[in-house]
């Protein structure tokens, strides 16, 4: 069995090696659905990696509140861009109150929105981030030159700013921002304070964006009532469940909701270990997704190899007719060709494999390159899974014309033209 295997392989090789071009050719649609596999699955694991570095970096110490429900599981609609107004500033009060939630460190509260500032003759867009005082404790900020905003001016509407480096950087260069005077939609804010540098976190570039006491941000800026969301750091990860279930207690007071268990709440509550495990579910059903459409070009593939195999069916029909002259059977033809069609869908499917790892590899470089969090991913079960996969593929497209090819008859085999 094992030499008739041996010289299965041998002849195969040599009916592919007889036409060369065709035989690439027909490995193309494996090569690029393989390659195609395995890219998108290493693609996609670092995906999946950058925006779980990303939240990570937020701290596991961490409350999100976000306006509108939820399903338990997924996002609120303002993720989406919904505008939704159910939370106010006076609820921030109230969550930082440690007769509320006993195990609050700080609570910060945010209003964001996108505008331009000017100062002399530069103008530059970026990021209006209304933000309470808490901002320095829960996201760990730092004051490079000048001060922050004091809770007074937070109250009293005091047209103060905070520039980010990039922002003091793109409007005053060199020179000196502190006691200057930026216009903000017709309004002038001074200058009180400028942030350290700090980068990019949770896809949010610190350093571009410029700072205000919210209830400025509100009443003069944007004409709301409403923030965007708060963000509150809990002393310890172990009092997490319970600083979220003081959380709800207390905004379902203030919102006047009766029912405790949350279908009628009007308010999201995440931590940091419920954020990465719902971005986990939808980045893993978005990464298989990717994946089934890439396995589509395998079934083109494989169309490709049973119209090969048919012609090579057509042309080898005297070949066929001899060796069962000789005594070879229906199984010993209908194995050969299988040999042949899995022979093609395995070179090919080796040959994608390094070519999608080499691919993956060069994304991921280029990912680190540009500053991202990314992990390099390329699975030895992926490998084996998009190998697997081929072989199937050849064998199952390869069945029909091995078929065939055994019922030919050797009387008229042998006198086909």
């Amino acid at each position: 069995m094992l030499e008739f295997c041996k010289q299965c392989v041998k002849t195969s090789t040599g009916a592919l090696l007889a036409n060369k071009g065709r035989s690439f050719l027909t490995m193309l649609g494996i090569i690029i659905g393989v390659s195609a596999v395995i890219i998108i699955m290493a693609v996609g694991a670092g995906a999946q990696s950058l925006i779980i570095n990303q939240i990570k970096t937020l701290g596991t110490d961490i409350i999100g509140i976000l306006p509108g429900a939820s399903e338990e599981e997924g996002p609120p609609a303002s993720v989406m861009g919904i505008v939704i107004t159910t939370l106010t500033y006076e609820d921030a009060l109230a969550l930082n109150d440690k007769k509320n939630v006993p195990n609050i460190v700080d609570a910060v509260a945010y209003y964001k929105s996108m505008g331009s500032a000017s100062w002399a003759s530069n103008s530059y867009d970026t990021n209006l981030s209304g933000v309470t005082v808490g901002y320095l404790n829960v996201e760990e900020g730092e004051v490079d030159k000048g001060r922050f905003f004091t809770k007074e001016e937070e109250t009293n509407l005091a047209k103060v700013a905070v520039l980010g480096s990039m922002v003091k950087k793109e409007l005053f260069g060199d020179s000196d921002p502190i006691g200057q005077k930026i216009k903000i939609k017709k309004h002038n804010l001074e200058v009180i304070g400028v942030m350290k540098e700090k980068g990019t976190v949770a896809f949010q570039n610190n350093d571009d964006q410029i700072f205000i006491p919210i209830k400025t941000m509100q009443k003069i800026i944007a004409g709301v009532n409403h923030v965007g969301m708060m963000r509150l750091k809990v002393d310890n990860q172990e009092n997490m469940d319970r600083a979220v279930n003081d959380v709800k207690i207390t905004l379902r007071e203030r919102h006047d909701i009766t029912d405790q268990s949350g279908a009628n709440d009007d308010f999201t509550v995440r931590n940091s270990a419920q954020a990465m495990d719902m971005v986990t579910t939808v980045t893993d059903a978005l990464k298989f997704f990717l994946v089934a459409i890439a396995a589509m070009s395998l079934l083109v593939g494989g169309i490709g190899i049973m119209n090969i195999m048919l012609v090579s069916v057509t042309e080898r029909t005297r070949e066929i007719g001899l060796r069962k002259a000789v005594g070879a059977s229906n199984n010993d033809i209908m194995i050969q060709f299988l040999m042949e069609a899995a022979t093609i869908t395995l070179s090919g499917g080796a040959i994608g494999v390094v070519i999608g790892s080499l691919m993956a590899i060069l994304i991921s470089v280029i990912a680190k390159l540009l500053g991202y969090n990314w992990d390099l991913s390329i699975s030895l079960p992926s490998i084996i899974l998009a190998l697997a996969v081929s072989i199937s593929v050849g064998l199952i497209f390869g069945l029909y014309p091995a078929r065939k090819a055994s019922k030919l008859q050797p009387v008229e085999a042998l006198r086909h033209e």
